[in-house]
């Protein structure tokens, strides 16, 4: 085993930059179409080359995979398909050795049905776990305790014969939820955190953080006022789930105690940190909430970048409006991930269509930008090719999120597709057998292979390298402060495609300027736009002889010292 955690900077996480895999996707080392844990390893210089930070891995435990290894049947073992416990301790010693933190996905609200946990509960009333998931009497009609609905479609109750209960799931029917209210699942749940760190792992990645606790009185949740029908929501918006006010199965008081309970574990461990993800409808109160005060998360990210909604107008908002809540909390920004459409697809088309999908600038503008904010940033493997969507047709889907939605929901299989390694080979390198998601390599993708942009002085990939080595000696980027309040800002065109902000640290003050749109927009703001930085690897602004204005082309970013 590995632990070889650098405590010479327990803080390395805040303004990191953290490298997310999709095992199953990222690389197969033997040839059975699932990416694997050495396959990962053999990856490293590549990811390291980056420039990131660390990685953080989705799920590798032993699991039935009924939702890809967010169903856990063993919280310490490595499933087959992925290697074994040898093979994770390999890649934690690896990583390390090139300087890149590791943190795993911790699936802590819900177990797999087939756990030993599980297994027990379910098959008494009063065996000794039988308190340890979330059990409920039917109504006296027979009928499911409460109105709560499944985010995976249906009513979130499932009918025990044994207990003659019902269980909660708030996902999957195989997902049965955990009960935190119980202090022993809390306390065995900790224990399975400590197995991996005490194995060198240098934090965590928690899924679902803000449904671990649900109302213990089982109120039924109010309906919403409106029904959504939210045209930027990544999510469908008609189906029941979306009904509700989740007032009562998520987003509960009591998760505080325990973020402070997981808290106090890392603490042991220096420099080892969290970033949680929270869902919903409302979620900047609760990113707040959850980083603030130094005793609960480290970092926090929510889904507001993974909507359609990108124009710089709605995100100048929604930074503004997370920098006024957050106080002294710190927000892990994420543009991608393995449960969204890909930003190339989602945002490229809103912006500019098939042109925008397809965009090297556009790729490369929004990477600045999401590396220019305040806060931690995770990339999702693919993004630093400038990947799109695959469009997976209904008879090759795997999620079974899409498959019970479609086809109003196409589900999350077109962002998790083989990451495209050579631009040749059946499989572009992937693998050599048709992979788990067995759909053809797109020919975008070919054309967008690592090998490929690898050689390639302005590909997407090269711009990525230049301006993550050109950010780490920007220390007002990584640690800085921001303000979003330009006073006097105008933009020809519209001011709503322009996004200007400040960072500032130990004196140092940088003009940061993105355009949203495909055309060229001229910048200008009362006190100049500063002394054009260069490094960066984003050329093509020009600042106006007097520096009262720059001008981005289309999909463009400028940087400027100021004063």
């Amino acid at each position: 085993m590995s632990d070889e955690r650098t405590t010479e900077n327990p803080d390395w996480w805040r303004g990191s930059v953290i490298y997310q895999i999709y095992p199953r996707s990222f690389c197969d080392s033997n040839g059975d179409g699932i990416g694997d844990l050495p396959g990962i390893v053999s990856k490293l210089d590549y990811i390291q080359s980056l420039g990131v930070d660390g990685i953080w891995i989705s799920p590798f435990f032993r699991s039935p995979m009924k939702d890809f290894g967010y169903d856990v049947s063993d919280y310490r073992d490595v499933d087959p398909i992925f290697g074994t416990l040898a093979d994770f301790d390999r890649l934690v010693e690896e990583a390390h050795r090139r300087d890149l933190k590791v943190l795993i996905d911790q699936v802590l609200s819900h177990s797999s049905d087939q756990h030993p946990w599980f297994v027990e509960s379910r098959a008494s009333r009063d065996n000794p776990k039988a308190d340890w998931y979330v059990w409920a009497d039917p109504r006296p009609d027979g009928s499911p305790p409460n109105n709560w609905m499944s985010v995976f479609g249906g009513v979130a109750w499932e009918w025990e014969p044994r207990r003659q209960q019902y269980y909660l799931h708030n996902f999957l029917v195989s997902q049965p939820d955990l009960n935190f209210h119980n202090p022993a699942v809390r306390a065995q749940l900790l224990e399975e955190v400590r197995f991996w760190l005490d194995r060198g792992v240098d934090g965590f990645r928690l899924d679902t953080v803000n449904f671990y606790y649900h109302d213990a009185e089982l109120r039924d949740n109010p309906a919403c006022p409106v029904k959504p029908t939210d045209p930027g929501a990544i999510m469908p918006q008609v189906y029941p789930y979306a009904f509700q006010e989740h007032t009562f199965d998520r987003n509960r008081p009591d998760t505080d105690e325990f973020l402070r309970e997981f808290r106090a574990l890392l603490n042991e461990y220096p420099g080892a940190t969290s970033v949680g993800e929270i869902g919903g409808e409302d979620p900047l109160p609760l990113l707040a909430a959850y980083t603030s005060g130094g005793d609960k998360l480290h970092m926090a990210y929510t889904f507001s970048f993974l909507t359609r909604k990108c124009s710089g107008e709605y995100l100048h908002q929604l930074v503004s409006e997370l920098e006024a809540a957050i106080d002294d909390g710190w927000p892990c920004w994420s543009l991608g991930n393995h449960d969204t459409i890909r930003v190339m697809s989602r945002w490229g088309r809103a912006l500019d269509g098939d042109a925008g999908e397809h965009s090297d600038s556009l790729a490369a503008m929004l990477m600045a930008f999401s590396l220019s904010l305040r806060g931690s940033v995770c990339l999702y493997q693919g993004e630093e090719l400038g990947l799109s969507e695959v469009d997976v047709p209904f008879e090759k889907l795997q999620d079974p999120f899409g498959i019970t939605l479609w086809p109003t929901f196409q589900g999350r299989d077109g962002c998790r597709t083989a990451m495209p390694w050579t631009s040749d080979g059946t499989y572009a390198g992937f693998s050599n057998h048709e992979p788990w998601l067995a759909v053809p390599v797109p020919d975008d993708h070919r054309r967008r292979a690592a090998d490929t942009q690898d050689v390639a002085a302005d590909s997407v990939l090269a711009r990525y390298r230049q301006f993550l080595k050109w950010r780490q000696g920007q220390p007002a980027l990584r640690l800085g402060d921001i303000d979003l309040s330009i006073s006097d800002l105008s933009v020809s065109g519209g001011d709503r495609d322009a996004l200007v902000f400040v960072r500032s640290h130990q004196g140092t003050r940088i003009l940061c300027a993105f355009n949203f749109s495909p055309k060229a927009r001229t910048v200008a703001v009362a006190g100049g736009v500063g002394t054009a930085l260069d490094g960066h690897g984003l050329g093509g602004a020009e600042v106006s002889s007097d520096a009262s204005a720059v001008t981005l082309p289309g999909f463009g970013a400028y940087f400027g010292r100021l004063g």
